[in-house]
């Protein structure tokens, strides 16, 4: 990553749709080079596995990896994402829910309800979905509470260990990495990262020169490896972790200057599943077409825009002595930048 700068005007056309939204992120990223030395390339955050993709065309009303659409409804518009095999499974379920007739498709049943009624059902299933403009703006991007004493320290020499998947937790680690933290890449042995299915040069960019631990995260194995680090970067439930044992108030507890970074859809205290498409929707973060109807603004836009807010968020939480917990939340972070302008 090379450079702090807005978005090239020669880039392709979603790249130029969403540069009046950067000013709070390039102030992000800017921050986080005066504390770290690192330079950002926004547009390669932002936009690189795209292009590694093959993807150029402005993604429209499906999202550029095809998954997530954004639908019709009786008063609007809703994401529902179907990211994943489960997702796919629960579909007869979700219309059934919508009280959709024998052989509806989920276009036209989500024609017949509200946008609220349609993420409501979606996300009763599990399945990612959110009504347009209905989350984020509330809050800020990042809130960070101390339950640990503070010891300031730079990043050169810190152990990051990174239980996150996909995109926004390991954009946060690879910059941390290259501000000078040794970085540790963990997946469980049943539910591997899946980016992996996904452009092979993205992934490996993400975690070149991290050391990679593959465990069972049902045994002590996990505990320990937490034990050992200074920051942990995570994405998942507050009570999934928990219920292996790992507890983010301890591990801030336990040794001065840590920080724990928890990366969800909507705020700790939320359940909800969201990503990165579906987390832009939800916080407004979307272009118009010609008839004003709203239409992606990029590649699951959420999730680069909070992995360079985390990023931002720890170093300032490290260089302030650390002890802190920093919850950042995919749709406030997409709602900071929706909320600059107009988008």
């Amino acid at each position: 990553m090379e450079k702090n700068a807005t978005l090239e005007t020669g880039a392709p056309p979603w790249t130029r749709s969403v540069s009046p939204c950067l000013a709070p992120l390039t102030e992000a990223t800017d921050d986080f080079t005066a504390l770290t030395g690192v330079p950002v390339d926004l547009s390669e955050a932002l936009f690189l596995r795209a292009r590694l993709a093959g993807v150029a065309a402005l993604p429209g009303r499906v999202s550029a990896g095809g998954s997530c659409r954004l639908l019709a409804t009786a008063d609007g518009w809703a994401a529902v994402n179907l990211a994943r095999p489960d997702d796919t499974a629960a579909l007869p379920a979700l219309l059934a829910l919508l009280a959709a007739a024998p052989g509806t498709d989920l276009p036209t049943a989500a024609r017949g309800v509200t946008a609220a009624q349609l993420a409501h059902h979606a996300q009763l299933l599990g399945i990612p979905a959110a009504a347009h403009a209905s989350a984020g703006a509330d809050r800020p991007p990042v809130r960070a509470t101390r339950h640990g004493p503070r010891l300031p320290r730079p990043l050169t020499g810190l152990r990051v260990v990174d239980l996150s998947a996909l995109w926004a937790g390991p954009l946060c680690a690879r910059l941390l990495g290259l501000a000078g933290a040794s970085v540790v890449k963990a997946e469980s042995t049943t539910r591997p990262d899946g980016a992996r299915s996904g452009p092979p040069g993205f992934y490996r960019l993400l975690h070149e020169g991290h050391e990679s631990r593959v465990l069972d995260f049902t045994t002590p194995a996990l505990a320990d490896l937490v034990a050992e680090a200074d920051v942990v970067i995570e994405a998942s439930r507050p009570r999934a972790l928990r219920r292996l044992g790992i507890h983010a108030e301890r591990f801030l507890a336990a040794r001065p200057g840590r920080v724990w970074v928890s990366i969800t859809g909507y705020g700790r205290a939320d359940d909800r599943v969201a990503f990165g498409d579906d987390a832009a929707v939800a916080a407004g973060l979307t272009g118009r077409d010609g008839t004003g109807r709203p239409v992606f603004l990029g590649d699951a836009l959420a999730d680069p825009v909070t992995g360079l807010f985390a990023a931002r968020a720890t170093a300032r939480s490290l260089a302030a002595g650390g002890g802190e917990l920093l919850c950042v939340s995919m749709t406030a972070c997409a709602a900071r930048l929706a909320g600059a302008r107009a988008c």
